[in-house]
């Protein structure tokens, strides 16, 4: 089985361990990855709010090529380089005007219609009887807080995945694997987002009540499907700590890491290593519950 690869800038650099938790789950799955060619950044974290017309010609470039190199499904992990790519493709498809501009710009021709798939989505066409098939070490003893944030889920409209208020398709994941998801409030709360650098304190804020309540509820872990996410929920957390000396530090994880731990792939090769909360010491959870 192949799909099509838009990592984004994020899984070359700072989520590095997206993608190295990403491609080793899919080698135990034997599904194939064909990443873009020269693909380019999306413009995700600013674009869209400095300039109309470069948040659609940056991802519309990236789906030209894409079908340029007769790809029909691409994956896009990041839930805000998705989101992106949804949204030029709607664009592009319905604004013939902007469209025009974006072809004369990029000197390409836009055509077609490309399917774009977010990390669940891979996992479902995939399938989940698949998924348990390669479980070695369930997850039976780990609450999960699964954590979607605000663009993998909205508008409803343009992802049309899942219920934007009420999302269970990483949750069903969750319990394939053998673990258990927790039922809390914040799971399509904002993070902050790309406020991260310029307004510390209100990422710091938005990201300790998501950490709060999944801690509240019981939760060993969060986990995520988004580099920006993950970044805001796992690196604040010492900060958060410094000020809330009665704060519980939990892991924050890629849904693949916690894959690749079912699967019974080695810690670091899935990145955990990685983390600024100890990401560690939930395969040794794993291995007490194997005793």
């Amino acid at each position: 089985m192949n799909f099509g690869y838009y990592p984004g800038c994020s899984l070359s650099g700072t989520g590095r361990e997206f993608d190295k938790s990403l491609k080793e789950v899919l080698k135990v799955l034997d599904v194939k990855l064909d990443e873009v060619k020269d693909w380019s950044c999306c413009g995700a974290s600013s674009a869209h709010v400095t300039s109309h017309f470069l948040s659609v010609a940056l991802p519309a470039r990236n789906l030209i090529l894409a079908k340029e190199q007769n790809l029909e499904n691409v994956v896009a992990p990041c839930a805000a380089c998705y989101n992106r790519l949804l949204g030029a493709q709607e664009e592009m498809n319905s604004n013939p005007i902007l469209k025009e501009k974006v072809e004369s710009a990029i000197e390409k021709k836009y055509t077609n219609h490309l399917n774009i798939l977010n990390l669940v989505d891979l996992f479902n066409n995939i399938g989940l009887d698949k998924v348990k098939e390669k479980v070695k070490h369930p997850l039976k003893n780990i609450n999960a807080a699964c954590y979607y944030g605000c663009l993998l889920v909205r508008p409803s409209s343009l992802t049309k995945f899942d219920d934007a208020e009420q999302p269970e398709e990483m949750e069903k994941i969750i319990t394939t694997l053998g673990g258990k998801a927790v039922e809390w409030n914040y799971k399509v709360e904002c993070c902050g987002a790309a406020h991260s650098i310029a307004h510390t304190e209100i990422v710091k804020n938005l990201s300790k009540k998501i950490l709060d309540d999944a801690i509240k509820n019981n939760a060993d872990v969060i986990v995520v499907a988004c580099p920006m996410c993950h970044s805001n929920l796992d690196m604040r957390q010492k900060n958060i700590v410094k000020e809330n000396k009665d704060f519980k530090e939990i892991p924050v994880l890629y849904l693949t890491e916690l894959m690749g731990l079912a699967f019974g792939i080695d810690e670091k090769k899935l990145g955990l290593d990685l983390h600024f909360i100890d990401a560690m010491k939930l395969s040794k959870k794993l291995e007490e519950a194997a005793v």
